[in-house]
């Protein structure tokens, strides 16, 4: 039985001419050739399966060859070669009527000893050197030895070192001084995949070539030869999936030929790659937006389902989903279809498809597959993070038209409770009609209080000024407690319309009930004594056994002294009413304020307060130390030791070390507050001491030592010792 010679290596290009999608590097080298411009050393870069090696064996054996040597070192004409020497001329030239005015590619004859030792690898004028292997001082020493000797037949000797950039920093070192002046027979090719890896030293005195990937259409012409040469019947797709699943590698395309051959025999059949290589099919998304443009969401949450029994990987499916867009982005103008590298027949589905996709579904849907992607490995329900999107999807066109209508009826009354966004000029014109947004602005000497149910009650300046009722506070400025009202500031910033901020693109329409989302006014409650011991609520009328109490209306001012309902030493201008931003600002520092204050140590010491039941305290400590137990082993060990509280529910806790003093630090806050609120004492507080160990104990370290020892505490092994005449050691 005849022995398989895999595809990569049967059809493995012999000349310049047969290397596939590399035309820079060939001809460059062909020219270098025939005008005796050889540097001495050559660096070939670039992915794995493009050439490299190859074209450095062809380099290789082409300088060698007895016609190149002949015609173009010696400058013999062709004509002369045929009557003296035609075992060397190649067919082409051998067989032309003017030989000598024919042009021609320079190339090997492959006729010649050279050429021939060559092809059956009995050359001694080429040597191959993998670094993977040989990377050490000592391999290249014994390279640099080789290099002393020249060559016994033919001009060159020629080294090719494969995958060069796992040679080690000395062995590069090792190689500099070679490299640069080798002889003059010596020719060094050096091959790598990754360029950035060599040192610049080496760079500097080689001739750089970087080689491309095989463009898709290069490949599949390539496999059509190979299935010709080989008679096998394959699909023009079939071999364009698989020159697009090499990725530009055209040794991988042609292991994954071998590999389909196999498979599927003498007819390779498109079917046969995508099941055989688990591809996701392009039929696949051509059905999804299919599904996406009907807003069938029933049928594309069940295609989702089929990729997955399928066994497809989600995230591969949403990358899939963003290059079938962006195609069909590319097919929408005939200028850029030729972008799209596919076969001739998915291309006009392609571009069948696209004329059915408006194109601002098509941005839109791109855009949220795209943040679907980078939010994808964030997402902890990936499918259904997956869903999400393409039900977003489903309904893109609804969305994107009721956009328009919303464009296109600006002028129209709204009927969703919330007015339509306006221009400017707009706005000005409707202002005396619509009501104010903002509370109006007060007199320096006006004043007015807050009633029960929510109105500013205004004050007589602003009756005179203005006709209309005062104004209701809205649902934000109820929050407000009574301590925050005051009067308004004496020069007012002037009320800037909504319409003068940022412009939206579009109306913003509003799916609430204006009147369904006011929340009831309710009675502002005033402050009481605090209950902190007892633990009782601060709020008048709610004390335990007593029921609410509605609170009345405030007294008005008296003159000197400050207005009802605002306690002493607050400020006396009402910021923020005229901007909620201000208003949430200083709600949250109040906010801040308070908890600070909540969580501040005593400072000094407190009477009247309640004795700690220490069963209690002791009870709820265990309980947090074991609930630290699991989060932390340190922290439990810090806190796993015995406490005891004094009159001022001051707790002291020993640690041996400042290390432990921080840590505890750093967990004070958060177990104050659980501590408190399990033993109901808010006075509680931790002080933390650092014990320092006195330790007196004598240090046993040698035998000696330990013999002494055990002498003073037991006097008759001294006796014993003496006896016998014994040694320690």
């Amino acid at each position: 039985m005849e022995n398989f010679v895999v595809s990569a290596r049967k059809y493995r290009p012999a000349t310049f001419r047969s290397v596939v999608g590399q035309q820079h590097v060939t001809t460059t080298l062909q020219n270098a050739i025939a005008s005796q411009h050889l540097a001495q050393a050559f660096l070939f870069c670039g992915p794995r399966g493009v050439g490299k090696t190859t074209c450095a064996r062809i380099l290789a054996k082409t300088i060698n060859c007895e016609f190149v040597e002949e015609h173009v070192r010696k400058s013999r004409p062709v004509s002369e070669l045929i009557n003296t020497q035609p075992d060397i001329v190649p067919d082409a030239l051998l067989n032309a009527a003017d030989p000598d005015n024919t042009p021609f590619e320079l190339e090997a004859c492959g006729k010649c000893s050279s050429c021939r030792a060559f092809q059956e690898n009995a050359s001694f004028n080429v040597h191959e050197l993998d670094a993977a292997s040989n990377n050490s001082v000592e391999d290249i020493r014994s390279l640099v030895e080789q290099v002393r000797y020249a060559p016994q037949q033919g001009r060159f000797k020629v080294y090719i070192i494969d995958e060069v950039h796992m040679l080690s920093n000395a062995a590069f070192n090792a190689f500099l001084k070679t490299l640069e002046e080798p002889p003059s027979y010596a020719i060094f090719i050096l091959a790598t995949t990754e360029r950035h890896k060599i040192i610049p030293t080496i760079l500097s005195r080689c001739q750089i070539f970087d080689f491309n990937r095989i463009k898709v259409d290069d490949m599949r012409n390539h496999l059509r030869y190979v299935a010709t040469q080989e008679q096998i019947q394959a699909e023009d797709d079939a071999l364009h999936l698989l020159a697009q699943k090499a990725d530009g590698g055209l040794r991988d395309a042609l292991s994954m030929f071998d590999q389909m051959v196999t498979f599927s025999g003498q007819n390779l059949r498109y079917q046969d790659v995508v099941q055989n290589l688990h591809i996701l099919d392009y039929e696949y998304y051509f059905r999804l937006i299919d599904a996406l443009l009907t807003e069938n969401l029933s049928a594309t949450l069940l295609l989702l389902d089929e990729v997955m029994q399928q066994g497809f990987d989600l995230h591969n499916f949403v990358v899939g989903a963003a290059e079938h867009l962006r195609g069909l982005l590319v097919c929408k103008d005939p200028v850029t279809v030729q972008l799209l590298e596919v076969s001739d027949n998915i291309r006009a589905r392609y571009v069948q498809q696209a004329q059915a996709a408006p194109l601002p579904f098509l941005l839109s849907a791109l855009n949220l597959v795209s943040l679907c992607d980078r939010e994808f490995k964030q997402a902890k329900n990936q499918r259904l993070h997956v869903e999400l999107t393409l039900m977003k999807l489903a309904y893109l066109n609804s969305a994107v038209q009721f956009a328009r209508d919303l464009q296109g009826g600006a002028a129209a009354p709204a009927t969703n409770g919330e007015a339509k966004k306006k221009s400017p000029d707009a706005a000005v014109a409707a202002a005396p009609a619509t009501p104010a947004p903002l509370v109006a602005p007060v007199a320096p000497a006006a004043t007015g209080r807050l009633v029960a149910d929510g109105t500013a009650e205004a004050p007589a300046a602003y009756s005179q000024t203005t006709n209309s009722p005062p104004p209701k506070l809205s649902t934000n400025h109820q929050a407000l407690s009574t301590t925050n009202l005051a009067h308004a500031p004496a020069d007012p910033e002037p009320i800037v319309p909504v319409e003068s901020g940022v412009e939206e693109l579009h109306d913003t329409p509003s799916i609430e009930d204006e009147a369904a989302t006011q929340v009831p006014a309710t009675p502002q409650l005033r402050d009481s004594v605090p209950h902190v011991e007892i633990g009782r609520p601060s709020i008048a009328g709610h004390e335990p056994g007593q029921t609410a109490v509605t609170a009345a209306p405030l007294p008005p001012p008296r003159p000197g002294m400050p207005p009802a309902g605002k306690p002493l030493g607050l400020g006396t201008k009402l910021p923020g009413l005229g901007s909620l931003s201000a208003m949430k600002a200083q709600l949250e520092q109040k906010a801040a304020a308070g908890k600070a204050a909540t969580e501040a140590e005593p400072s000094g010491p407190v009477t009247g307060l309640p004795a700690i039941n220490d069963e209690l305290l002791q009870r709820v400590w265990k309980e947090l130390t074991e609930e630290r137990k699991a989060i932390s082993p340190s922290q439990y060990s810090l806190l796993n030791r015995p406490i005891q509280a004094n009159e001022q529910h001051l707790i002291t806790l020993r640690v041996d070390n400042p290390v432990q003093e921080d840590q505890f630090n750093e967990m004070r806050a958060e177990l104050l507050g659980e501590l408190r609120r399990r033993t109901g004492y808010p006075r509680l507080s931790v002080q933390v001491e650092i014990v320092e160990r006195v330790d007196t104990g004598r240090k046993l370290y040698t035998s000696s030592d330990r013999m002494e020892y055990l002498m003073e505490k037991y006097p008759v092994l001294g006796e014993m010792k003496q006896r016998l005449g014994l040694d320690v050691d």
